[in-house]
This record gives C-alpha cells, sequence and structure tokens, in this order.
C-alpha cells in the first residue's frame, strides 16, 4: 500500500482522500446526471465565452464567440476567410476585409461613382444581413447561445464516467461517451457545475467554455462604419 500511494504521488489526491471533498457534490453522480447538470446550468447562464475549433460538413471553424441570450459577437475563421460577428436581437451584422467580399466581385470591376472596387468599400465595415438572405440562418448560428451550445454539448453513447481533472485551474470531473469514442465533457466540481471543455466525438473539434455568467456590452456600429444592401448582400469566402 505504501509503495501505491509513493506511485500516486502525483495524481490529483492521495491514498484515502476523497476527490471531492469540498465541491458541489456532482462528481459523486452518475455520468447521465452529471452531463444534465452540465446542460441545464449552461442553459440557465445568462453568458458564455466559447473558444476554439469545430468540424462541420467538411470544414474546420475557430471560434471566439461571446454569447447571451439576446445575442453576441465576436471572430471565426474558416480555411480560406476569417470574418467577424455581431447580433443584437434580430440584426445581424458581418465584417470581414476586401479579400473576403472581391470573391464575387469581377476582377476589375468598378462601383461607377469614385472608381473604388465594391470589395474595397466593404472593406473593415459592418454589412447588415438582411434575415431573409441565405446565409441569415448559418451565421447567426454562431451568435445564438442556445443554438451553438445545443450542437456542441451533446455526447454519443453510452455514458460513462472519467478522471477527475483541471481546466484553466478549476476541478473538473469528466464525462465521456461511448468509452470516449462518443465525445467527452469536462464539468465544474466548483460553484455551479458548468461545462468547461468538450472534446467532440470523431475528433471533430475541442471547444473551452469560460467566463460563464459574465455579462458583455452589445452596441449597434456606427452609421460610419456601416453598409445597408437591403435585402441581398454580396457573398464572400
Amino acid at each position: 500500500m505504501g509503495a501505491m500511494c509513493a506511485g500516486l504521488a502525483a495524481a490529483l489526491t492521495g491514498c484515502g482522500e476523497d476527490p471531492d471533498a469540498g465541491t458541489n457534490g456532482v462528481g459523486k453522480l452518475a455520468a447521465p446526471a452529471i452531463a444534465a447538470k452540465a446542460r441545464t446550468a449552461a442553459e440557465g447562464a445568462s453568458a458564455v465565452h466559447l473558444t476554439g475549433k469545430l468540424v462541420s460538413r467538411g470544414h474546420t471553424y475557430k471560434l471566439d464567440m461571446r454569447l447571451k441570450k439576446n445575442g453576441g459577437t465576436g471572430e471565426v475563421a474558416s480555411e480560406t476567410s476569417t470574418f467577424q460577428l455581431l447580433r443584437i436581437g434580430a440584426d445581424l451584422y458581418l465584417k470581414a476585409d476586401a479579400a473576403f467580399w472581391s470573391h464575387d466581385t469581377p476582377k476589375g470591376q468598378k462601383d461607377g461613382k469614385d472608381g473604388g472596387s465594391a470589395a474595397d468599400k466593404l472593406d473593415a465595415k459592418y454589412v447588415k444581413v438582411p434575415a431573409g438572405d441565405p446565409s441569415y440562418k448559418e451565421l447567426s448560428g454562431f451568435t445564438d447561445k442556445a443554438v451553438l451550445l445545443d450542437g456542441v454539448l451533446g455526447l454519443h453513447g453510452k455514458l460513462s464516467r472519467g478522471d477527475h481533472g483541471t481546466v484553466g485551474g478549476t476541478r473538473t470531473i469528466r464525462v465521456s461517451g461511448g468509452g470516449g469514442n462518443g465525445g467527452s465533457l469536462d464539468v465544474s466540481l466548483q460553484g455551479t457545475p458548468y461545462p468547461l471543455r468538450l472534446q467532440r466525438a470523431g475528433g471533430a473539434g475541442e471547444v473551452q467554455l469560460a467566463e460563464w455568467d459574465k455579462d458583455f456590452a452589445l452596441a449597434a456600429p456606427a452609421k460610419d462604419q456601416m453598409v445597408d444592401y437591403g435585402q441581398k448582400i454580396p457573398h464572400g469566402n
């Protein structure tokens, strides 16, 4: 026994110690109950900061989004482009550089006013995305707390409890689906049992979830920083 304890000295807890001592008690629950509490906590939170990578439909997206119930803001990067999103209620804005917008501007085309290309005029400007535009639903999903969390928090297969650990200095308990093949979720053992890290099934990305319930400001772009194309916007990369 002495040799065993010595070998485990670098572990989170030593022999005879309760790994859940001083925690919120979630680590003592069955795996389905831990996952349910994490989802309930996430759904009830007023705000969250989500960062990481997601793989969807063969594309990899790098996200850095701050989300709350009435909107969100942040940056999305794909293999070919990077753009910023801002949503306040139903109003969605997209900001990108000229290279993003030049995809749909024929080479050399001018706008007929002062000789500048349409893409140049959109460079670093917020473009209001109309609700009827085909891209509205997909883009707004990146700024919708409920939609985005529902898409990333799912585990597949039979749930099982994993190891105790830490994420960003916070003690956690891991829940895995399908023996780890269905993804894994690290849930906070301190305070509210928020999900702090998710590794998606099939190598479909990993995201960190932080700053739960930390509010942030959302403000519409200034008029000189915004372009409103009405019912249709030019589509970038």
